[in-house]
């Protein structure tokens, strides 16, 4: 597993924007009067299947060889991976076998269905589903792709944040979820390679912290994995991403599940913008280091926008 190149990013954003139109980054005042900088949101919400991971997707599935394309994919996802695995299957012809923790997010599960990927549920967590869809690989020999260590998914997701250098020059942090780090190590490689001055902030449940403690402890780290943010959801560090994150990014913020609820409503009242827990979470990080982030250019990623009904009609219940 080669760590990806800026060369490889501008590679995939020339791939990635045949397929996909490029996301609006808005600028909000009451984010900024509530967070004292200039805040704007880089909207991965807005993409037709809700969420940043289908730009990884395409750029994975374009780069696979005449041989992993007959013989099919199989991946693990907790819902917007293989959503993207899916639409990525569907556009280049190859058969995607998705495995999903049994419970998944329901508007996740008929968006795969509808995109015709071939849906397996395993598992009560992410990690089950995983070691399902490994065994499915060695018995069937589909190509199995996994949701982070991938250099092809990180250089194509990575695409969101050469967006966001080019949109906002100026920019001083760039906050972004982290659940497998696709994203996140997509995002310091671009501002990075792009301008090293920026500040990349990683966000992560304290209820699913793995990636976190490997992220401060330099060494793959397996914990709790209970958060209710589907797209945060993962249990190990992953070694590609770490490997990137351990040499790229700035700081790392863990939040409560209670924080990254209130941002979802904050979001809906600040910005008219729907976001799942994931996409929520890193407006809950820039809230956390408040006075640290002060007169700043801040850009929130909103990583994606499939919150259930049933998390959105407990959401609304939070609403005065």
């Amino acid at each position: 597993m080669n760590v990806p190149t800026m060369t490889d990013l501008l590679k995939a954003q020339e791939l990635v924007s045949k397929y996909l139109p490029r996301t609006p980054l808005h600028y909000y005042k009451r984010l900024s009067t509530l967070l004292g900088s200039q805040v704007f949101l880089k909207h991965e919400n807005h993409h037709a299947l809700g969420a940043f991971k289908v730009r990884g997707g395409i750029n994975i599935m374009s780069n696979l060889t005449e041989d992993e394309r007959r013989r099919g994919v199989v991946t693990a996802s907790t819902g917007n991976h293989a959503q993207s695995i899916a639409y990525a299957g569907s556009i280049f012809g190859v058969e995607t076998v998705i495995v999903m923790p049994e419970g998944s997010n329901p508007t996740k599960v008929k968006s795969v269905e509808a995109l015709g990927g071939k849906l397996v549920f395993y598992g009560g967590v992410f990690d089950e589903s995983k070691l399902h869809a490994e065994n499915l690989e060695k018995e069937y020999g589909y190509r199995y792709i996994h949701s982070a260590n991938e250099p092809s998914l990180i250089s194509g997701v990575g695409t969101y944040a050469i967006e966001i250098l080019e949109d906002l020059p100026e920019v001083d942090y760039i906050f972004v979820p982290l659940g497998g780090g696709s994203g996140a190590a997509g995002t310091c490689i671009a501002a990075k390679g792009l301008k090293p001055g920026v500040r990349v902030v990683a966000v992560q449940s304290e209820k699913a912290p793995a990636a976190y403690l490997s992220w401060k402890k330099q060494s793959i780290v397996t914990s709790e994995n209970a958060t209710f943010a589907e797209g945060l959801a993962t249990g190990s560090g992953f070694e590609l991403t770490q490997k990137i994150l351990w040499d790229l990014l700035d700081e790392f913020v863990l939040v409560s599940d209670e924080d990254i609820k209130d941002a979802i409503v904050t979001l809906i009242d600040c910005a008219h913008t729907v976001a799942e827990g994931a996409g929520a979470a890193a407006l809950a990080g820039a809230v956390k280091l408040g006075d640290q982030i002060r007169d700043k250019n801040v850009v929130i990623v909103v990583s994606g926008g499939n919150l259930s009904l049933p998390q959105l009609k407990d959401i609304a219940e939070r609403i005065t």
